[in-house]
């Protein structure tokens, strides 16, 4: 079984009431739930970030919103699993990326 990081971009964003967030937790929980073994890290949201360059660091031009890491058999495996992603209902996406692994 190989890793793959699911990136988490756009959607409804941060909930603004407790009661959105409640229900927004609970659909991230009953996906989170049919993915079962496969989830090797649940990951999380991202906040304020920054991008660094030769030139220096300045915003970050990236919508990611957070990250997941999974295992299965293929990335079209993996990108399967991640069509239930509630952010996708959102209107967002899942960017599904082989995580490649390195003999150091």
């Amino acid at each position: 079984m190989a890793k793959f990081l699911f990136a988490y971009r756009g959607g409804a964003g941060m909930a603004q009431t407790p009661a959105e967030r409640d229900k927004s937790m609970a659909a991230w929980g009953a996906w989170f739930g049919t993915l079962g073994a496969a989830i090797v890290d649940p990951g999380a949201p991202f906040g304020a970030s920054t991008s660094v360059e030769k030139k220096g660091t300045g915003a970050a031009a990236s919508a990611l919103g957070g990250y997941s890491v999974v295992t299965a058999d293929s990335l079209d495996a993996a990108a399967k699993l991640a069509t239930g992603c509630p952010i996708v209902g959102e209107g967002g996406s899942v960017d599904v990326y082989d995580c490649i692994e390195m003999n150091m």
